[in-house]
Parts: C-alpha cells; sequence; structure tokens
C-alpha cells in the first residue's frame, strides 16, 4: 500500500465491481471515468457541500471532488434548519452536489446546485492533489455549542486506511457491506474510501435491516461494519433466524464502532454464530487509532492496541504521562501522527485547545493493560464520574446493568451530590411491564461490581435519546426526569 495517490484505483481502474447501492452499481473503471468528467465540471473552489443521502450519487459526488483536490462538506440530510444554516454560514461552499430530482431545504437554495448524474459525461483523472490539502470538513456533533468543522487532509485519510488496513488484513479481495450513514467517518472514510482504497468493493444496503445484511454477506461480503444498535439487533435475529446467523458466521471480520458494543451482545454473536466481533476507536478529529487485529484476541472488553504508527498515551488530570499498564488506572486519551486532523474551520481557538506539542487531547478516557490494549471508559465528560474519592467508569457499570435480565438499554452519569461530590445515576429502559425494582438493580450491580459503583438513583425512560450512529446523547439526559428514585 502506501500509494501517494488517495484514491490510487482512480488512476488503475479495473473492471471489478467498485460500489454498489442496493441494485445499482458501478465498476472501478466506470466511477473514474464518471468522477474525472463531474471534476472538471467543477469550478475552482475551496470547498463543496454534498447533500450525503444513503445513494450512489453521494459516493459518486464525493470521490468527484477528492479526484478534482476540493474539499468535500458531507451534509446530514436530517439536519434541522439552525444546524444547516450554521454549517453553510461555516463553510461556506461555493457548490452543492446532490442527486437529480433531490428536494434541497431553503438553506441551500442560495447555493449554486450541480446535479450528478451516472450519465455524466467521463474524462481523465487530474493530477494528484497535495496530501496536506483538505479532502473532507466534517461537521462534529456539537454536545457544547454548534458543530465544528473537522479539516481532514489527504494525508490523514490515507495514512488512516492504510493502518486498518494492515491490522484487518483488508485487500482488493474483500467486499464490505455497511448501512451507516456517509456524513460521519464511519460510514464515509472507513466504509467507502476504504474499499475504494484498497481495490475491493463497498455494498450498501440504503437501509438497515437483519435480513439486507445477511443477503448481502451471503452473497459477496466478507466485511461487516456496524454500530452497537445494529449488533445489538443482529443478535437477537441470529438467535431465531439460522440463515441470519450462518450469514454472520461466513463472514471474515465483522466489526464495530462509534461506541462501546455491549459485552452482552458480543457474547450473544459468539454463541449464535461463532464470531467474535472485534472493536476499533477513534474521532473524527484523529481518525481510527486503535483495533483489534483480525489476528488477534477478540475480547469484547478491548478496542485493541495502537494502529502502526500512531502514538498515544493516557495523561492525568495535571497532563502527567501514566506509565501504569494495571488496566486499572484511568487517563485521558493522548493521541499524535499522521492521521491528524489539521484543525478546525475558523476555530483557531478550539483548535488551540485540544491539539499541543503535536498530541490531541482527545477528551475520552481509558485504562490501558499489560498487554497494549486500550480499555474505554468513555466522554472524560460525562463518562468518568468522581464519587467519594473514587474514580468511577461509566461503562462497567452500564454492563452490569445490561447483565440483569430486567434492562433493555441504560445509560449512566453522574450528578451532583453534596456528600460524594458526584453520584452514580442509571437511566434505565426496562425489558418487561412493571420494570424492576430499584433496590434489585442496585443489589445487582453491588454484586458484581465494588459497592461504591452502585447507582444511587436509578430514573426510568421508554427510550433513551440517541444521535443517528446510535450513541447515546447523555449531554441530553439532564433535561429528563423519569421515573423512579
Amino acid at each position: 500500500m502506501g500509494s501517494p495517490a488517495l484514491l490510487p484505483t482512480l488512476a488503475r481502474p479495473t473492471g471489478t465491481e467498485a460500489v454498489r447501492f442496493g441494485q445499482r452499481s458501478l465498476t472501478h473503471r466506470e466511477l473514474s471515468a464518471l468522477a474525472a468528467g463531474i471534476a472538471g465540471c467543477l469550478p475552482p473552489a475551496k470547498r463543496v457541500a454534498v447533500w450525503a443521502q444513503p445513494v450512489l450519487e453521494t459516493c459518486l459526488a464525493v470521490v468527484a471532488a477528492l479526484a478534482a483536490g476540493v474539499a468535500a462538506v458531507p451534509v446530514n440530510p436530517q439536519l434541522g434548519a439552525r444546524e444547516l444554516r450554521h454549517v453553510i454560514r461555516d463553510a461556506r461552499p461555493e457548490l452543492v452536489l446532490a442527486a437529480p430530482g433531490t428536494a434541497l431545504p431553503e438553506e441551500l437554495q442560495t447555493v449554486p446546485r450541480l446535479d450528478i448524474s451516472l450519465r455524466a459525461p467521463t474524462g481523465m483523472i487530474p493530477p494528484e492533489p497535495d496530501p496536506e490539502s483538505p479532502a473532507l470538513i466534517v461537521y462534529t456533533s456539537g454536545t457544547t455549542g454548534p458543530p465544528k468543522g473537522v479539516v481532514l487532509p489527504r494525508r490523514a485519510l490515507a495514512a488512516d486506511i492504510d493502518a486498518l488496513a494492515a491490522a484487518w488484513k483488508w485487500t482488493d479481495r474483500d467486499v464490505l457491506v455497511h448501512a451507516l450513514p456517509l456524513f460521519h467517518v464511519h460510514g464515509l472514510v472507513l466504509g467507502v474510501l476504504g474499499p475504494l482504497r484498497v481495490g475491493g468493493a463497498v455494498h450498501h444496503l440504503t437501509s438497515f435491516s437483519a435480513d439486507g445484511v445477511a443477503e448481502r454477506l451471503a452473497a459477496a461480503g466478507t466485511m461487516l461494519f456496524g454500530v452497537p444498535t445494529m449488533y445489538h439487533r443482529l443478535a437477537a435475529a441470529a438467535e431465531q433466524d439460522p440463515s441470519i446467523a450462518a450469514a454472520l458466521r461466513q463472514a471474515r471480520l465483522l466489526v464495530s464502532g462509534s461506541a462501546a458494543l455491549a459485552p452482552s451482545d458480543h457474547q450473544r454473536i459468539a454463541a449464535a454464530t461463532g464470531q467474535h466481533v472485534i472493536q476499533r476507536y477513534g474521532m473524527t478529529e484523529s481518525l481510527i487509532t486503535c483495533a483489534v487485529r483480525c489476528d488477534g484476541p477478540r475480547r469484547p472488553d478491548t478496542v485493541g492496541p495502537p494502529l502502526d504508527g500512531v502514538a498515544l498515551r493516557l495523561v492525568d488530570d495535571h497532563g502527567e504521562i501514566i506509565d501504569a499498564g494495571d488496566d486499572e488506572t484511568i487517563g485521558e486519551i493522548e493521541v499524535a501522527g499522521p492521521t491528524l486532523f489539521l484543525g478546525y474551520l475558523n476555530r483557531p481557538d478550539a483548535t488551540a485547545e485540544v491539539l499541543h506539542d503535536g498530541w490531541l487531547r482527545t477528551g475520552d478516557v481509558a485504562t490501558r493493560g499489560p498487554d497494549g490494549d486500550l480499555r474505554l471508559v468513555g466522554r472524560k465528560a460525562t463518562d468518568l464520574i468522581k464519587s467519594g474519592g473514587y474514580r468511577i467508569g461509566a461503562g462497567e457499570i452500564e454492563d452490569a446493568l445490561l447483565d440483569h435480565p430486567g434492562v433493555a438499554e441504560v445509560a449512566v452519569t453522574g450528578e451532583p451530590d453534596p456528600d460524594l461530590g458526584q453520584r452514580v445515576v442509571a437511566w434505565v429502559v426496562a425489558a418487561s411491564s412493571p420494570p424492576p425494582a430499584v433496590e434489585e438493580l442496585t443489589r445487582h450491580v453491588a454484586t458484581l461490581l465494588a459497592p461504591h459503583k452502585r447507582p444511587r438513583t436509578v430514573r426510568y425512560l421508554p427510550a433513551l435519546p440517541r444521535n443517528e450512529l446510535g450513541k447515546v446523547r447523555k449531554s441530553e439526559l439532564a433535561g429528563f426526569t423519569g421515573d423512579g428514585a
């Protein structure tokens, strides 16, 4: 690997299938010719917006922008009016690329539009741009303030895909199956640009279903990318339907990311299929930095060691490096290496807050075992609870509660407490009615974990607030009261 071109298959395309969305597909040769033709139609521009619906035209639009050396801004079609106005004002795209016939919202009406047609004229691929030039500007889901535009250079995308290809032995013989959104790193960089860089294929389902996953894996798929919500549903489907279990069993790799996969779902899939899901860790600003190797131990509690070329360390609250590999000492993850972003668009202040001396402060906290594998605790702001002098990770309490048959979903947070500093609060979606008693759940946790980790408050909700990738929006839980005590 290590090609100086971000997508070497554009210059040396083959007649094998490259992308499939539903029943529509393009070969590498067709994709290259169409992308080159559209790239030739793009005016000189710093940025173009891409209306990122889960359709073939979105993939073609992004590839054409990359071929032209123009930064693509993938836009989530589900954004609210205020969010969309912010993205457009901040990014100032000079063009919006969309599938023909797509109705764009009012906030995009002032931006010139180019329809991305599969009948576009073909052309020749332009010369490869500077590897440090911006390739994508991906907007984060801004938990504090409006979303920030993460500027990702071509160099970072290439380095990250190559490192994952080495970790997973990902080659041009692989066919990746997924149904992830195309406006995030997971679905777009890993899920589309990854197969195109290694020369394989991606089969996008356009929408997730267990039957759809099984059909594609049974037909040609060798790898599956998903988020924990998808694997939770696949576990239930595989337990009920032998054909779904068989399709998952024959895949070379099942990869979960974007949030921690519950050990119970890992175990259910393993029991039903014999497959052990592997996990990886990263964020928009650093891309993927850790991953379980395809030939390494596949444990449910780890996201693996750092990828080749990635430097990673844990630091304490004072910024001192933590050397302990005891699997107990919690520290904030800092990352350095070729996969880092260039900065936040128009936000040098925010960039300076997270970048120092070449290191990225991720805001995520973890422990690191003697084997070098990272075990995530979660976000420092929401998943590290300081209670009674103890530093408690929300994730292990969530895993313990999910072991109770009366709990379908759970999120654990910390709330101010005059005595403890913070108290542990569990937000529970019950698996049955009536829900289990609060005392029963606290006793359950206290039998599995140290007593100081038991929830002091349990609140019942009909559903947890989640984003489009299935991550729980813990910042929104403070607005709920729930039932319980």
